[in-house]
């Protein structure tokens, strides 16, 4: 009813309405969790197994030392064998020489190099293409005494020396050719020894040069 006081109604009599949740803590009390660990207690039933254990692990590694020290020692042998020579200078002054003398043999060769240009220059201004032609002008003669001979440098400059020989005496003559051309007139033999000179090649290989006017080879 309105206005009327509230009344409340108690369980098991009155006092203070009930409350639930946790109940007060009691300082003085700890829990499980609160309490110290004791070491002593864990490590005296096992302090045995732990020391050889321990002792074990110490000797394995005392071991694994020693065994890397004589790997080191027996590389560091073999290092020192392989860079010192017989007169027992290092690998550095072992490279240093080798580097010498490569850069000797260089130098070598460039100077071989600039001497062989000069050989080869002066070989090709050298006489080396060779053409002969024997031959009989004379009906009175045999034997092809006569013959034209052909002698050019690689370039085709030279000359071209025939020979007449007949009983009474033998004649020579001599023309300048250059550029595998002559200014004056060639007969017939001196233009063959000149085509057999030219058709042979500037290096020292064989070809036939030779010929007599049978087509045998001289």
């Amino acid at each position: 009813m309105a206005g009327s006081p509230r009344h409340h109604r108690l369980i098991g009599g009155e006092g203070p309405p009930a409350r639930l949740g946790r109940p007060p803590s009691d300082p003085t009390r700890r829990l499980p969790e609160d309490r110290p660990i004791d070491l002593n207690a864990l490590v005296e039933p096992n302090l045995g197994a732990i020391v050889l254990a321990i002792g074990a692990v110490l000797l394995a590694l005392v071991l694994a030392v020693a065994v890397l020290v004589r790997r080191t020692s027996q590389l560091r042998r073999r290092l020192e064998s392989i860079t010192r020579g017989e007169d027992g200078r290092n690998l550095e002054a072992i490279l240093d020489a080798h580097l010498e003398k490569v850069f000797a043999v260089a130098r070598e060769l460039d100077e071989l190099s600039a001497r062989s240009a000069v050989l080869e220059a002066d070989t090709r201004r050298a006489i080396q293409r060779v053409g002969l032609v024997r031959f009989n002008p004379f009906e009175d003669t045999g034997g092809n005494q006569s013959f034209a001979l052909a002698l050019t440098d690689a370039a085709g400059d030279g000359f071209v020396v025939s020979s007449l020989h007949a009983r009474t005496g033998t004649r020579v003559y001599a023309k300048a050719i250059v550029a595998g051309r002559s200014d004056a007139a060639l007969s017939a033999e001196e233009a063959e020894a000149l085509r057999l000179a030219l058709a042979r090649p500037a290096a020292g290989r064989r070809s036939a040069g030779s010929t007599d006017r049978s087509g045998a080879a001289v």
